[in-house]
């Protein structure tokens, strides 16, 4: 009996409160070693230049633009077709007023995705139709107005539910009533013939509700 006791008294887990706490780090270490699991397959199986980019959409949404660029160049070593930066870069350029780098970016990677793109790649005619509607953004702005409702008549062609307009949690937070694409190119079809030679389509408050697209 004296020596069931003495194994009894050497087992660790003969005690409830050291049964609990075993369980427990069991479960913490558990729990560590499978997000650490997942860290580590994420960024080893991620396709070359995504996790780039996605630090440099980060970048983008905080507006430090230098920074985002540097991400999506950083992108383009390592996967130098990857759409995802090229329209990053276009972005970093356009939103910290780069316009022309802006303009010159978006007009390479439309011809880059018309040139490559697959009748089945939807994320790719996304993209595309982002493209054409952020380079007619720029014309727009700068009263090329016959070359903007081009782009934006492309847009729609290629992809407009891509580009159909922010969604509901952006239109509260932002504008009720956004400008969408078809909205602009409507307004532009209606007006574009009429003007005089270096007349402009300018209407301040709904040129600043135009958003830009990233798929």
């Amino acid at each position: 009996m004296d020596k069931i006791r003495l194994m009894i008294s050497l087992n660790p887990f003969s005690s409830p409160q050291v049964t609990r706490r075993f369980i427990i780090l069991m479960a913490i270490a558990t729990f560590v070693m499978f997000s650490v699991w997942a860290v580590v397959k994420s960024y080893t199986q991620t396709p070359a230049g995504d996790y780039e980019v996605r630090q440099g959409d980060i970048f983008l949404s905080d507006k430090k633009y230098d920074d985002a660029l540097e991400r999506f160049n950083a992108a383009l070593k390592v996967s130098p077709e990857h759409r995802g930066a090229m329209m990053g870069r276009a972005l970093s350029f356009l939103l910290s007023g780069r316009t022309a780098e802006a303009e010159a970016e978006l007009t390479s990677l439309i011809g880059f995705l018309k040139g490559h793109l697959d009748p089945d790649d939807r994320t790719g005619f996304g993209t595309l139709a982002a493209a054409y509607n952020n380079r007619a953004i720029i014309l727009d702005r700068q009263c090329r107005h016959k070359e903007a409702l081009a782009d934006y008549i492309e847009a729609l062609k290629t992809d407009e539910v891509a580009v159909e307009g922010p969604g509901l949690i952006d239109r509260i937070l932002h504008s009720p009533n956004p400008s969408t694409p078809r909205k602009r190119a409507l307004f532009l079809s209606q007006h574009v013939d009429t003007l005089k030679q270096g007349e402009c389509l300018l209407i301040p408050e709904k040129d600043a509700e135009e958003r830009v697209y990233k798929p």
